[in-house]
């Protein structure tokens, strides 16, 4: 599945992944692929992506969305403290 991470002033990363972890307004959830459609808001948190060959990335949100289409994920984020 493909994933667009940006926030207002840059795009954080763009490509293919396994996996996101998002901090949901009700708690943590990950889409996987083949997830269903769903557009959510999120909180603050940590963000884990596991891109395609394994490798992890995390980064803390203040706030945000999270859409997946079709297993296309936009993330647009808030707050981004890179780990």
């Amino acid at each position: 599945m493909n994933i667009a991470i940006l926030s207002p002033d840059k795009e954080i990363f763009t490509g293919e992944i396994t996996s996101v972890k998002v901090p949901g307004i009700g708690g943590q959830f990950e889409i996987l692929n083949g997830h269903a459609a769903i557009v959510s808001s999120l909180g603050i948190g940590q963000v884990r992506v596991i891109k395609k060959g394994g490798e992890k990335m995390t980064f803390d949100i203040e706030k945000g969305f999270i859409e997946v289409l079709n297993n296309e994920v936009s993330l647009i984020v808030q707050g981004i403290k890179e780990e």
